[in-house]
């Protein structure tokens, strides 16, 4: 490993180096840990680096029950080694020591959602809010990134924070948002990403909310009320009878801002009896809806939208990470709604039956 170690402490990027640890300081306050391994037991190398103590401790088990000496047998690449303990390849986001074992068991994760999945970006800001950059120019990035549509769901009028589009300003933006989709051939979306108010109503009058082709509906104030108020705020706010995606759903800033205090089952049932879905923000300062609670929302059938919440071009290439957190819980295909076609969308989210 020493070649490989001289090298990686040559990098600008890299402020020190533990030799006892065998791991990298980045500037970026990234630690990067180096494992070796023969090529023959490439295999068991990333099986032991990247399974928890859980995932590890169940493999171990089926190994043994199948005689599969795992320190001593050699494995050239993780899929030989699960194949031959009788299992498909579990990813390793999956590899938490929850119920992946039954799942590669009774079949395999094909369809297990990729970056390649995704067709369109969803929640994207522009300049007639808190954006940096125009709706074309938002458009032209996101048809470069090989996306098929993208939904301008700028901030609305209580959010005065962010400038957001009062009454007076909706048809201004849905005239340049006509003017660009003549010039590029990404499908460009009306939405918005409405605020839930203190009494759970979004901040657009019904009338005008049914002209939007995707609502995004998010709390962006009041995130210390107690946890019986933010509930109820949230159901009722779920309840309503137009379609919406729950927006950055419990409000968190990693490291700056906690989750908000809520009752999450009772709020993913009344989305369950209503018409919605959930965000999975990929802004990598929220990465919200956190991924322990995507089970519970997947076992309510309510299906999900992998969201950018980009306020610039380049928020755009955030979308990776959104991808890494739906792949953590499990996501597939078939759940996301922005692997779905723009017309098929489209008919999924429109906010009016």
């Amino acid at each position: 490993m020493a070649p490989v170690t001289e090298a990686l402490k040559r990098q600008r990027s890299v402020l020190r180096f533990d030799a006892d640890r065998n791991v990298a300081f980045l500037a970026q306050g990234i630690e990067l840990e180096l494992h070796a391994a023969d090529l023959a037991r490439v295999g068991n190398g990333w099986l032991e680096a990247t399974g928890n103590a859980a995932h590890l401790a169940r493999v171990r088990a089926r190994a043994a029950t199948r005689s599969v000496a795992l320190d001593a047998r050699p494995f050239g690449s993780e899929e030989e080694l699960y194949r031959a303990l009788g299992l498909a390849f579990v990813p390793p986001e999956l590899r938490q020591g929850t119920d992946e074992l039954s799942q590669a068991e009774a079949g395999d994760f094909a369809d297990l959602l990729a970056l390649s999945d995704v067709r369109g970006a969803v929640h994207c800001h522009t300049t007639f809010s808190d954006g940096r950059a125009s709706v074309l120019e938002m458009a032209r990035a996101a048809h470069a990134l090989g996306l098929e549509y993208i939904t301008i769901t700028d901030h609305s009028p209580s959010a005065h924070y962010a400038s957001g589009v009062a009454l007076d300003r909706l048809q201004q933006q849905w005239d340049e948002i006509a003017a660009a989709q003549e010039v590029v051939p990404i499908r460009i979306l009306r939405g918005t990403e409405s605020d839930i108010l203190s009494d759970g109503s979004l901040d657009y009058p019904d009338d005008v909310l049914e002209r939007f082709d995707v609502i995004i509906a998010s709390i962006h104030s009041r995130h210390k009320q107690d946890r019986s108020t933010m509930t109820e705020r949230l159901v009722r706010a779920m309840a309503l009878p137009v379609f919406k995606i729950w927006g950055h759903a419990l409000g968190r800033i990693l490291n700056h801002r906690d989750p908000i205090d809520c009752d999450v089952p009772r709020v993913l049932d009344a989305l369950q009896s209503s018409r919605g879905a959930i965000e999975l923000n990929a802004d990598p300062h929220r990465l919200d809806l956190p991924p322990q609670w995507i089970p519970e929302a997947r076992g309510r059938g309510i299906p999900f939208v992998v969201g950018v919440d980009a306020h610039s071009t380049r928020g755009l290439q955030a979308l990776v990470h959104g991808i890494t957190q739906a792949r953590r819980g499990g996501l597939r295909r078939r759940e996301v709604l922005n692997a779905l076609t723009a017309d098929e969308f489209v008919a999924r989210v429109r906010p009016s039956p």
